[in-house]
């Protein structure tokens, strides 16, 4: 089966800086999260691959088709930024309207399939209502929902939670989700590591213009290494740690370690977490490229 998404060194500079050093990555159907600290080139990758910009080498497909081939490739894709793309001066079902007439469809349909997303994103209370009034989390499912009118192959979302309170993220996210299993390939860049443990199948790092680790959440955390035993006193401070592979056996050998004088501490088990996965593979990898330029 082709894949939705196949990246080959893409590479990608302004003037003296590197922003994409050799970017390789398969995306075959789902969510897939790109991760990566302010600056790694997550935005530049995405306008790559919807052909917003040229890469300056390496090649990249689109459900097969290469991205030279930029119409055939426009019609399999859409894109949602980091910022929502409405006209605030419409009301929401006339922006869907809008972008449906630019695509092609005739009037009739045009109004059905605005009907049709205002219904699928439960917009009905507000399909009616100017986007100028509507919260940010709102506006946001709306700019979602445009970017759905032609039904995609693939959907690439650009940080599309940034700013959005708690409530309107999840929301978003129940989006996202619905739309994977409906067949559409969804790559996410976020800043968010609690969105991408919550949404993606597989996740990469990028880095140093690179991808420095590619997986699946539990594949990623296993980097830093396994469970941790923690002793603590009754208010919670942290007295020492012992180190254990997470079964009963290693559990019970890193008690045996302990002295008599340690009874009456409280035992507690900690798991590496994404967080502890993504900060040791973005400080890796910056203080190798800090090694590379020096030398």
């Amino acid at each position: 089966m082709t894949p939705a998404i196949e990246v080959d060194s893409i590479r990608k500079s302004y003037a003296s800086a590197v922003v994409l050093d050799g970017v390789s990555l398969t995306v075959p159907s789902g969510v897939y999260a790109l991760l990566g600290p302010n600056g790694a080139g997550k935005t530049t990758f995405v306008n790559v691959l919807t052909t917003l910009l040229r890469p300056d080498g390496g090649t990249a497909r689109i459900c097969g088709v290469p991205l030279s081939q930029r119409r055939t490739v426009r019609r399999l894709i859409s894109v949602t930024g980091q910022f929502a793309a409405v006209d605030e001066l419409l009301t929401v079902t006339e922006n869907l309207v809008v972008v449906a007439r630019l695509l092609g469809l005739d009037a009739a349909r045009a109004r059905s399939r605005a009907a049709e997303l205002v219904e699928a994103f439960d917009l009905g209370a507000v399909a009616h209502t100017l986007v100028r009034t509507l919260s940010g989390g709102t506006a946001r499912r709306v700019d979602l929902a445009m970017s759905l009118v032609q039904r995609p192959a693939v959907l690439f979302l650009d940080e599309p939670t940034t700013g959005l309170d708690p409530a309107s993220r999840r929301r978003l996210w129940a989006d996202i989700r619905e739309l994977a299993t409906a067949g559409t390939t969804v790559l996410l860049t976020t800043q968010y590591l609690e969105e991408a443990e919550a949404l993606a199948d597989r996740i990469g790092v990028l880095a140093g213009g690179r991808i420095v680790a590619e997986g699946t959440a539990a594949e990623l955390t296993a980097v830093v290494g396994g469970e941790e035993v923690v002793l603590t006193e009754a208010d919670g401070t942290e007295v020492r740690t012992l180190t254990t592979d997470g079964t009963v056996a290693g559990l019970a050998a890193a008690l045996d370690r302990l002295e008599p004088d340690t009874a009456a501490l409280h035992v507690q088990l900690r798991r590496p977490t994404l967080e502890d996965a993504f900060t040791a593979l973005t400080q890796h990898r910056t203080t190798s490229t800090e090694k590379e330029v020096a030398a």
